[in-house]
């Protein structure tokens, strides 16, 4: 199939596809999204937006309405016997299904004038006919193959799936359970409902059996009823040496991604969106390269600090007792992981934690 030409033309359709079209509208080009799928489209993440991500959101126009979403206040850990929360310093996170969060910037896109071909499959590049090339096909994106950029610098993979339970949310943050070799992460969605998402490097390992591992957890889910059934996705640590080539940029997943374990995925992403879109309206996508580089600089620091916890359990049995004994360090690493902290104040909490881990 040929596509009428447009400025932007955006392949794949999921939340980061339609941030990229809203953003390139948002600067006058014409915009052209496709997607082989019919919204709204579903899949297996931890679905909380955190406040940094929901600032970027709300520059792209996006208003998510309280009634169909859960604010939370902060993240709380458990494991190794001990709990620890901290609270955002300046606001709060937003917990919404996967399938709401889709419609609404579905709806945003239509407002700002995006032209919206669903059910439309890609074959090549010759089918587009467009100034500029917003590769947004995820993880396995064919657009970046097309492109020629799919040289890694790094690449590794761990496994994602998520169920929903219909029960009042116990609690106002993210949960995340620290288990042998997986974490499960509890999300409140709604008011009578939770997402239940489970990381781990195992492929075979499901939600229902690493409930197991966390009685506490286990019981509150018991005897409730699902939402939702069980949805698996791959959740990789890539780093690509290059994201743009002539006139086509990678964004999302399709650019790389850092382990769901961050948490960081759709902020990253929008993130992305407001810096393509500067790039192409300044016409040097080597900006975007650029900036592509430079946010992702924390979310991966982040992300291998986490998993770091995950593949050596010595190290996470003194991390943690030492963060429950000296909160401010957690909420010093929190403050870090959403982007708020000076740098000053991140060497610091580096060096405070390594020294707490060597003295327990």
């Amino acid at each position: 199939m040929k596509f009428p030409q447009s400025d932007v033309f955006v392949v794949g359709g999921g939340p980061i596809g339609l941030a990229a079209a809203i953003a390139a509208r948002r600067k006058g080009f014409r915009v052209t999204l496709a997607d082989a799928l019919e919204p709204p489209i579903d899949k297996a993440c931890g679905e909380g937006i955190m406040p940094d991500g929901l600032a970027s959101a709300a520059r792209l126009g996006i208003q998510l309405a309280s009634t169909d979403s859960f604010s939370f206040r902060g993240i709380r850990f458990h494991g190794e016997g001990v709990s620890v929360a901290a609270d955002f310093p300046n606001a709060p996170g937003l917990g919404v299904r996967r399938t709401t969060l889709h419609r609404v910037l579905v709806d945003q896109a239509t407002r700002c004038g995006v032209e919206l071909r669903w059910g439309c499959s890609i074959n090549g590049l010759q089918d587009i006919d467009a100034k500029w090339i917003v590769g947004a096909d995820g993880t396995g994106s064919l657009v970046r193959k097309w492109a020629g950029l799919s040289a890694v610098s790094h690449d590794t993979r761990r496994y994602g799936f998520r169920r929903h339970f219909k029960v009042a949310p116990w609690t106002d943050c993210v949960e995340i359970y620290w288990g042998d070799g997986c974490q499960i992460y509890i999300t409140p969605v709604a008011s009578d409902e939770v997402g239940v998402a489970l990381l781990s490097s195992d492929p075979k390992l499901r939600v229902g059996d690493a409930l197991a591992q966390f009685p506490a957890l286990a019981a509150k889910l018991d005897g409730m009823p699902e939402s939702s059934t069980e949805r698996g996705a791959l959740t990789a640590s890539r780093r690509l040496t290059q994201v743009t080539g002539r006139n086509v940029a990678l964004i999302g997943d399709a650019s790389g991604s850092v382990d769901a374990i961050s948490g960081e995925g759709l902020c990253l992403g929008f993130h992305h969106a407001l810096a393509l879109a500067d790039a192409m309206e300044r016409r040097d996508l080597s900006l975007y390269e650029s900036a592509h580089r430079r946010l992702s600089v924390r979310p991966r620091f982040m992300a291998n600090l986490m998993l770091t916890m995950d593949r050596r359990p010595w190290l996470r049995k003194r991390a943690l007792p030492a963060l429950a004994s000296h909160p401010d360090l957690f909420r010093g690493l929190l403050a870090m992981h959403i982007g708020v902290a000076r740098k000053s104040d991140i060497a610091a909490n580096c060096v405070a934690l390594g020294w707490r881990i060597l003295t327990i």
